[in-house]
């Protein structure tokens, strides 16, 4: 599998903090990485170094071969890099379609492909952002970053706050996305199990630095690691569905 997204040596930060720490990573055409890891230890930080926002110290990063290190996030997002954060930030005061089209780029991804994915969108592009549910406007911000038609996708918590059933239909959204679209994804979540079955591989990250990597199907069949690095979080997964998300 050809190297999409390479990663190597990085050690980036916010002002004089240095969050991520000598952290060397790849993504191949068309694999699906799960970020894992408790809150604090860096995993946004490092999505935030791949779109450029964060301070550089040392490393390189490069897509498809481009050295991307010097690059702007304007220029980083030209390349080929969709992200949608945590936050979601979707234009409130613009209908579904506007959001869409705003900063929407040629390609494979446009209105009809991405209300195929997403249906409810389409029955909902006349409505303002402000108008839909937690899990529509994720839906949109995921709509929005593929109509960028990206190489790789940045995903920062995308079930975070979202009930049960909707967590599910994204999560089939996403498998989607991966699977049949071929999309290389980066998918930062906190609680390991449910994004593993979408996944190819993982890593765990703590203090900034990986400490384990390990195909998903391995974590899913033997979650001693989980327990290890996680704690009570990979604890909390095994709870019943009504209390997941």
């Amino acid at each position: 599998m050809p190297e999409l997204l390479e990663l190597e040596g990085l050690t980036t930060g916010y002002g004089e903090a240095v969050v991520i720490r000598d952290l060397s990573l790849t993504l191949g055409e068309g694999e699906a990485l799960a970020l894992l890891g408790r809150n604090g230890v860096g995993k946004t930080t490092l999505i935030d170094s791949v779109i450029g926002v964060t301070r550089r110290f040392a490393g390189s990063v490069r897509l498809a071969g481009v050295d991307l290190t010097a690059a702007s996030p304007e220029k980083r997002a030209a390349a080929g890099i969709g992200w949608v954060p945590q936050e979601r930030d979707i234009f409130r005061s613009l209908t579904v379609e506007e959001n869409l089209t705003a900063t929407a780029r040629p390609g494979r991804w446009t209105l009809r492909g991405v209300y195929e994915m997403f249906p409810r969108l389409g029955e909902r592009r006349a409505n303002m952002g402000d108008q839909l549910s937690g899990g529509e406007q994720q839906m949109l911000a995921i709509g929005r970053a593929l109509m960028l038609n990206p190489r790789i996708l940045l995903l920062d918590e995308p079930t975070e706050g979202l009930a049960p059933i909707v967590i599910e239909q994204l999560l089939a959204s996403i498998r989607r996305i991966i699977r049949e679209e071929g999309m290389a994804t980066i998918i930062v979540e906190q609680h390991a199990k449910k994004i593993l079955g979408v996944t190819d591989r993982a890593v765990i990250l703590d203090r900034g630095a990986i400490v384990h990597e390990a195909p998903s199907r391995a974590l899913i069949e033997d979650p001693a690691p989980l327990e290890l690095h996680l704690g009570v979080i990979a604890k909390q997964n095994q709870r019943s569905p009504a209390h997941a998300g």
